[in-house]
């Protein structure tokens, strides 16, 4: 029997034209939710080059899964269309339950490879525009109908479940940004019984990185060998599911503030990808890390940047004080 936790909640999903977004849109609706899908690229006008999907499709595919999908063309860069949308909800719903921001936007501008004195500063002030501005935009004009009520819940999504540096100055910056939003709105919102939180994917197969390896969700395997790092690979789905479990959760506030991914949600709550498999980004990361310390073969580029990867955690860690001396000590010897 189909789960509808969610019936009767209304969800804003900032950021649902694809990826993360699409994914956590649907979830929400097959748990009963009504989803307001607001984005860009609408039919007829796709506002990212080089990419199909638009907003209309997601809340299509909200109604396929036993949800209510409802397309809102919105530009979350400026602040009267977002004061549109939810005066929109207002009207229509007199209510909002739970309210992801996913924008992002950023793939296109960052600029891999380089040291912070060398990007574009052009580009990383679209970038933190588009992926952190557009978080404080929406959260400052939805959150008011969920104080209203003294309920609700927020999630920023963002990559990475440390803080460790991400390799690049813009990229690290936006997705720690929104991580130090969700604690900062969680400390203002505590006395509203308001839950903020944070929550990463993992390795998502979205639809720009199945055409990256050239393949589709039905044969996504293939690609391992290309990159054997795409065998804990997850669909959009997971993280959606995992805030889906979130939002049923009648002691979610215990989370506020916090931190949390997909495969550790997974754990806790039981739930699977809709492939039926239970990816566990985490784990296999740490296990690939090992791998390659112990491997006598010389490393290449991909060995290095996980490894690196890997020390920017370990440093930040007060109980990693070992783990980052070996790593600094292979790296000496490899880089």
């Amino acid at each position: 029997m189909p789960d509808r936790s969610l019936r009767d909640r209304v969800a804003v999903v900032a950021g649902a034209t694809r990826g993360a977004g699409r994914g956590i849109a649907r979830m929400l609706g097959a748990a009963g939710a009504t989803v307001y899908c607001p984005g860009r690229s609408v039919r007829g006008r796709p506002a990212t080059p080089g990419r199909p999907e638009t907003v209309e499709e997601t809340a299509e595919l909200v109604g396929a899964e036993g949800g209510q999908g409802i397309a809102v063309r919105t530009d979350h860069t400026v602040e009267s269309e977002v004061e549109r949308l939810f005066a929109r909800v207002r009207a229509e719903a007199g209510r909002l339950d739970i309210l992801v921001n996913d924008i992002w936007g950023g793939d296109a501008l960052t600029e891999w490879g380089k040291p912070f004195w060398e990007l574009s500063i052009t580009k990383g002030q679209q970038m933190l525009e588009r992926a952190v501005h557009t978080h404080i935009i929406t959260s400052r004009h939805g959150t008011p109908l969920m104080v209203e009520r003294n309920a609700g819940l927020i999630v920023e999504v963002t990559d990475g479940d440390t803080f460790g540096y991400r390799g690049n100055l813009f990229y690290d910056l936006a997705k720690n940004a929104v991580i130090r939003l969700a604690y900062a709105m969680a400390s203002d919102l505590h006395a509203h019984n308001v839950t903020a939180l944070a929550v990463t994917p993992g390795f998502l197969r979205s639809e720009a990185v199945l055409d990256h390896f050239g393949v589709t969700e039905a044969n996504w395997r293939d690609a391992v060998e290309a990159d054997e790092y795409f065998a804990e690979s997850e669909t959009p789905c997971y993280v959606g599911r995992a805030i889906a479990a979130l939002a049923a959760d009648p002691n979610v506030a215990e989370k506020s503030g916090g931190l949390f991914s997909s495969w550790s949600l997974a754990k806790e709550y039981g739930f699977t990808d809709v492939d039926g498999r239970q990816p566990d980004w985490g784990t296999f990361f740490l296990r690939k890390v090992r791998e390659i310390l112990e491997r006598d073969a010389p490393p290449d580029e991909m060995d290095v940047f996980v490894v690196r990867s890997r020390l920017y955690q370990a440093e930040l860690d007060p109980s990693g004080g070992e783990e980052a001396e070996r790593l600094r000590a292979w790296l000496e010897r490899h880089e």
